[in-house]
């Protein structure tokens, strides 16, 4: 039989999930009685947990609006599942507000955890490695984003003002599709009203979000992550890339992702699948090209230039490279292994 404690806990976890609770069904499903349940609020009332009776026909109680459960309510598992989430979302640059908040609400949890608990997840956390630190760059306001979730959520216009890479301001109307968390950093997509395009903002350059009367419909067609994925693959560079690569869609995506580059896969019927080798279209932009001939060289699969030719200079460059380094003679009684020219 659990205890009264236990019982107590039990309501309050009942209350926090929301709306009003009657008395018979909460003595039902603590399974008690009535006034053992009216005994149950005083102890949480003691406690300076805010209860509220609700009088009429569908009364009860509920907690007051705007109650926060304290952080010593979480279970084991759960306070431990919270804490890995911030530490995670710290390390992988998806914190939205400043590290101060991070920091503190981990704090919070840790300080109420159980000893043998804490010491466990301290062991964790020492024995736990990331492959690289997130870069570095600004976080969302919380208030720009929670008004762009309530504008894709509601189809409502909201009116934004966002300075670009070159330092330009501008106000725009924005009718949001979707917030996207993408390598660290947040984006919202969607329509710019003026301009009747679509367009991608980075949450961190956004000054200022403020919701607009009306509404708009959502497009059909591809979700929000689909659309940023393809703008980056489409956005304005200085080099426009088009290669014929023979391979099949899966070795080609493993090193030009939807990220960087537009893939024109095999049409449905048209006696090939994603999973058969074929030449394939993909086109690409960038800012620079140098960084490409180590990925063509990495993806070993026959491929043509169609343009540029500043491109197939590089890439020839890198061939003579391997090749003058190929034939040069190891010295003898050199090991294999960590051998540099």
């Amino acid at each position: 039989m659990p205890r009264p404690t236990a019982r107590v806990l039990t309501l309050l976890e009942l209350l926090q999930s929301g709306g009003t609770r009657t008395v018979a069904e909460l003595a039902d499903r603590l399974g008690v009685e009535g006034r053992t349940v009216r005994r149950y609020v005083d102890q949480l009332t003691d406690l300076d947990v805010p209860v509220e009776s609700v009088r009429g026909r569908y009364g009860g109680y509920r907690l007051a609006p705007g109650y926060r459960l304290p952080p010593l309510m979480f279970s084991d598992d759960e306070a431990l599942a919270v804490l890995l989430g911030l530490v995670a979302g710290r390390r992988a640059g998806l914190t939205t507000t400043q590290r101060t908040a991070n920091e503190t609400a981990s704090a919070k949890i840790r300080r109420v955890l159980p000893k043998h608990i804490a010491r466990r997840l301290d062991t964790l956390l020492e024995s736990l490695a990331f492959t690289a630190q997130p870069p570095e760059s600004d976080t969302p306001d919380s208030g720009v984003l929670l008004t762009l979730a309530d504008a894709v959520r509601n189809h409502r216009p909201v009116s934004i003002r966002y300075t670009d890479r070159d330092g330009r301001r501008s106000e725009r109307t924005l009718h949001a599709y979707g917030i996207v968390a993408h390598a660290g950093r947040w984006y919202v997509t969607g329509e710019d009203a003026r301009l009747r395009e679509d367009r991608t903002f980075r949450l961190d350059r956004i000054a200022d979000a403020r919701m607009l009367p009306g509404s708009f419909e959502a497009p059909a067609g591809p979700g929000p992550a689909q659309r940023v994925l393809s703008g980056f693959a489409t956005a304005e560079y200085r080099h426009e890339v088009t290669l014929r690569i023979h391979g099949t869609v899966e070795q080609i995506r493993a090193h030009l992702p939807a990220a960087v580059a537009n893939l024109a896969e095999p049409e449905p019927g048209a006696g090939q699948d994603r999973a058969s080798e074929s030449w394939l279209r993909v086109e690409l932009r960038a800012e620079r090209l140098d960084w490409l001939p180590p990925v063509l060289a990495a993806l070993d699969r026959p491929f043509v230039i169609e343009r540029p030719d500043e491109l197939r200079d590089l890439v020839t460059a890198l061939a003579d490279r391997l090749a003058s380094r190929a034939r040069q003679v190891r010295p003898r009684g050199t090991p294999d292994i960590g051998w540099h020219t």
